[in-house]
């Protein structure tokens, strides 16, 4: 398919993405939603790290959501992703960059202010390239850790807090 989006290799195991021409460029269909959506360098990202963590990391698709509004200081704000326990706690927040997107302290910062709605304890941010992942000390405190835990862990880590 010949596109005017470069599909970059990302450091995540390759997987099977739905790509089509679409009315205005390529879309790629975000199984989650339900629906094709535009395919951007960052949806490109979301829709390839949400593929590892179900695959690789047993994370459940049924508890997972993509661009979720949630109200912060009076204004709708949208989380890119989402993780939730059985109970539908939000347990972790995913924020995405394009690639070519350097990940700095206000992505973190981004994603500890949704986390002030949310409670979650695992915050992710990834450009697809780099993943950073830490856990929510309380008190806005948060310790970064090696890997992006597998859902068991934070199911545990959640229980434990």
């Amino acid at each position: 398919m010949q596109s005017d989006f470069i599909f970059p290799v990302l450091n995540l195991p390759q997987s099977v993405q739905r790509v089509r021409r679409g009315k205005r460029g390529c879309d790629i269909h975000d199984p989650l939603r339900k629906k094709w959506v535009a395919l951007t360098p960052e949806e490109w990202v979301r829709q390839n790290f949400i593929s590892w963590l179900i695959s690789a990391k047993g994370y459940k698709s049924a508890l997972i959501a993509n661009e979720v509004g949630i109200r912060l200081n009076g204004m709708i704000r949208r989380c890119d992703t989402i993780v939730y326990n059985q109970s539908l706690k939000p347990i972790a927040i995913v924020e995405y960059k394009a690639p070519n997107v350097e990940i700095t302290q206000q992505v973190f910062d981004q994603i500890a202010r949704y986390n002030m709605v949310l409670g979650a304890n695992i915050l992710i941010v990834s450009n697809g390239m780099k993943h950073y992942c830490c856990r929510f000390n309380g008190s806005n405190s948060y310790t970064f850790i090696p890997e992006v835990p597998d859902y068991d862990s934070v199911i545990a880590a959640n229980q434990n807090s």
